[in-house]
């Protein structure tokens, strides 16, 4: 998570997204090569670790051969939460990240964030990122097909319920121009 997003975002859909998961955890960082945490887990042999993020390379996750490339290990997935911008340049602050086997969606899905607007269609927040790809996974066989991911949207959904009912409170009470 770029610490933008951690010091500002107190309820963001990364935060919200690892509230969410319970073997999930946030490592606040820029550039994750000097990060003592991110090194750990890329280095430890008990996981195979892998980025969700586009690119040239990325396989989808609901293709990805698990089995035969993680040998045994346990799947491990870096979702990198920030604006898209900041996104971009962690990612290009970070090699170790780029060298990493990179998962994508088969599917085109597209954002139901009502109040915030994403740069490309493809552009998702972090907690539907996780649900997407958790439902891919449980098609690929990685997850469990009969645990439910619903919750992650539920949240979701509560959140920019929330957004767009304070954005109408602020515009009637002629507030309209402080942000939120």
């Amino acid at each position: 998570m770029h610490p933008h997003e951690a010091k500002r975002q107190r309820t963001g859909t990364g935060r919200l997204a690892s509230l969410s998961l319970w073997s999930s955890e946030i490592i606040i960082d820029i550039s994750f090569d000097n990060n003592k945490r991110t090194r750990e887990l890329i280095s430890d042999s008990k996981y195979y670790p892998m980025v969700l993020y586009p690119g040239k390379t990325a396989v989808p996750a609901e293709d990805f051969d698990f089995k035969g490339q993680a040998e045994g290990r346990q799947l491990l997935i870096f979702l990198i939460d920030a604006t898209w911008i900041m996104a971009r340049k962690m990612m290009f602050r970070s090699p170790g990240l780029q060298k990493l086997p990179r998962l994508t969606f088969k599917r085109e899905y597209r954002s139901r964030f009502a109040i915030k607007t994403q740069p490309e269609d493809y552009c998702l927040s972090t907690i539907e990122s996780s649900y997407y790809l958790f439902k891919e996974l449980q098609l690929s066989g990685v997850c469990d097909p009969g645990l439910d991911g619903e919750g992650l949207m539920t949240v979701f959904d509560k959140m920019v319920k929330f957004q767009i009912e304070s954005k109408e409170k602020r515009i009637a009470a002629g507030l309209s121009c402080i942000a939120p």
